[in-house]
C-alpha cells in the first residue's frame, strides 16, 4: 500500500496550503479577517480532506472525503482570483498558485 506521504496530490495539496499560509500572514488584520481566514481554511481543507478520506476504511468513504477536497480545491482557487483583484496577491504568487491548482486539479 502507497503510504499517504508519497501520493503526488497530497504533496501537492500539502504545499498549497503552505504557500498560502506565508501569502497570508503578510495581509493586514482586515484583509486576514475577511478574506484571508476563508483562503487559509479553503487551502488547509484540501490535504486535511485528503488525509481523512485515506484513513477511512471504505472505499465510498475514501472517495467523498477526495470529493470534499476537490470542492475546496475551486473555492480556494475563488480565493485567489478575489486577492488578485484587490491587489492583495503579486502576480508572481498568483501564477505559482495558479500552477499548483492546475497540476492539482487536472
Amino acid at each position: 500500500m502507497i503510504k499517504l506521504i508519497e501520493l503526488e496530490v497530497y504533496k501537492v495539496a500539502l504545499d498549497i496550503g503552505d504557500r498560502v499560509w506565508e501569502i497570508v500572514d503578510k495581509w493586514d488584520i482586515f484583509n486576514k479577517d475577511t478574506l484571508g481566514k476563508q483562503f487559509v481554511k479553503a487551502a488547509d481543507s484540501i490535504a486535511l480532506n485528503i488525509a481523512e478520506g485515506y484513513g477511512r476504511f471504505f472505499y465510498k468513504e475514501n472517495k467523498n472525503f477526495n470529493y470534499y477536497s476537490r470542492g475546496s480545491a475551486f473555492e480556494s482557487t475563488s480565493c485567489l482570483r478575489k486577492a488578485t483583484k484587490r491587489k492583495l496577491i503579486s502576480e508572481e504568487e498568483n501564477l505559482s498558485l495558479r500552477s499548483l491548482f492546475e497540476k492539482y486539479l487536472n
